[in-house]
């Protein structure tokens, strides 16, 4: 029984054996593109993310976004009758998605020979926090501790304020999203030799891939010596660009990164004195002078309400956003307009509503079909694909096996 619907990825196959996020966001979104991924879970307890807030009658629904467009079967892989399971649905699947910590699985038998044994062009992607060597790869990993250790906090936060952590997992999104690249790229020069090319592991750190997003930190402190900090919400690059208060109380984000940019802020704002002020000559003296522009800048936006402000910009064609939080955007037209949040189906809940597929394709669009599944909701039918009997199920069920 797949799920597989059309879109650019259909008919790859993903057995996703992850827990909590970043690893089932990696196959996630691969299955939002087409892929049928089966999820893996322990009997009884499941995955993590189930365990996290929030709840709407006890039904988990972070877990319900983590993990749509998924089947979910219950195995125990520590058990032997589990590994032998797992090894009669390898040769169904292109790829194995893994995220213990390193060393795990080949303690329960499931090696990469195991596993190459039965399925050699298998690709396998072991998304781990700090990869699969090196003196910290037995370390437990956390989305709040590869932000800390590879500099993204330190950047987070007022200069005379403790650092930051955001309200959301960030680093989790960011290697999920490392890891997908990692599959599509490994299935890519696979099939460049005709699909006979053995499959072969991805190592994925996930403290890596968040040290990779900060770009020009390491070749600014190599070339320059400089250790970049906290600037609030102040742009360390370009200026002017924060955050500033209306007069009806709400806050805007305007980033005019560009001389033109720059040029026609202050033309919407009537101030066009600052564009011949030589402090504000170009983008490096407005940021050596940063704090004075945006005293001046915060004087004229807060004489406006956010709506004025909007039309104000919009009219200048000047970078702008209100700062919103999710009531807004369920309101907002341009959201709308592109189907950014669809509804979707949960055997559940019902109908809930999430972020549609990114990106969009023109021949082959991906879909939302349904949430992620309720704990072991398709074991009948894949077991039964397998071969096994009611009465086989029922004696796994009582053994703890699924």
């Amino acid at each position: 029984m797949s799920t597989a619907a059309a879109g650019p990825l259909q008919g790859l196959r993903i057995l996703d054996l992850s827990t909590v996020i970043a690893g089932p966001w990696a196959s996630t979104l691969l299955a939002d593109l087409g892929a049928d991924v089966l999820k893996v879970e322990m009997p009884g307890v499941g995955d993590p993310l189930r365990a996290l807030p929030p709840y709407k009658d006890g039904v988990p629904l972070w877990w319900k976004a983590a993990n749509r467009n998924k089947r979910g079967i219950t195995l125990d892989l520590r058990r032997d009758e589990g590994r032998e399971l797992l090894g009669r649905l390898l040769p169904e699947h292109d790829v194995l998605v893994e995220n213990f910590r390193p060393g795990t699985l080949d303690k329960w038998g499931i090696t990469k020979d195991w596993l190459h044994g039965i399925h050699p062009r298998l690709v396998i992607l072991r998304l781990t926090g700090f990869g699969q060597t090196g003196p910290y790869r037995n370390r437990p990993g956390f989305a709040r501790v590869f932000e800390a250790m590879t500099g993204f906090t330190n950047l987070c936060g007022e200069a005379d304020r403790p650092p930051l952590h955001l309200g959301f997992p960030i680093a989790d999104a960011v290697g999920g999203l490392f890891g997908a690249i990692g599959i599509l790229a490994a299935l890519h020069h696979q099939r460049q030799g005709g699909g006979d090319r053995p499959g072969q592991e991805i190592d994925c750190s996930m403290m890596e891939s968040m040290f990779r997003v900060l770009d020009f930190l390491p070749i600014e402190y190599d070339q320059l010596g400089v250790v970049r900090g906290r600037s609030g919400n102040t742009s360390q690059y370009a200026a002017p660009g924060n955050v500033y208060q209306t007069a009806d109380g709400r806050w805007a984000s305007i980033a005019a990164s560009t001389q033109r940019i720059y040029e026609r802020l202050c033309a919407a704002l009537g101030r066009p004195d600052l564009v011949s002020d030589p402090r504000y000559a170009t983008n490096r003296d407005r940021v050596a002078h940063r704090a004075e522009l945006d005293q001046a800048l915060a004087a004229e936006i807060a004489k406006h309400r956010i709506d004025e402000l909007g039309r104000m910009l919009e009219a200048n064609e000047v970078g702008f956003s209100p700062i919103c939080d999710i009531a807004d955007i369920f309101e907002d037209a341009h959201f709308a307009a592109r189907q950014a949040i669809v509804s979707v189906p949960d055997d559940e809940l019902g109908t809930v509503r999430m972020q549609s597929v990114v990106p969009a394709f023109s021949e082959t669009p991906g879909a939302v079909r349904h949430a992620g599944p309720s704990l072991g909701q398709h074991n009948q039918a894949v077991f039964r694909e397998l071969g096994l009997t009611d009465a086989q199920l029922d004696g796994l069920r009582a053994a703890g096996v699924i």
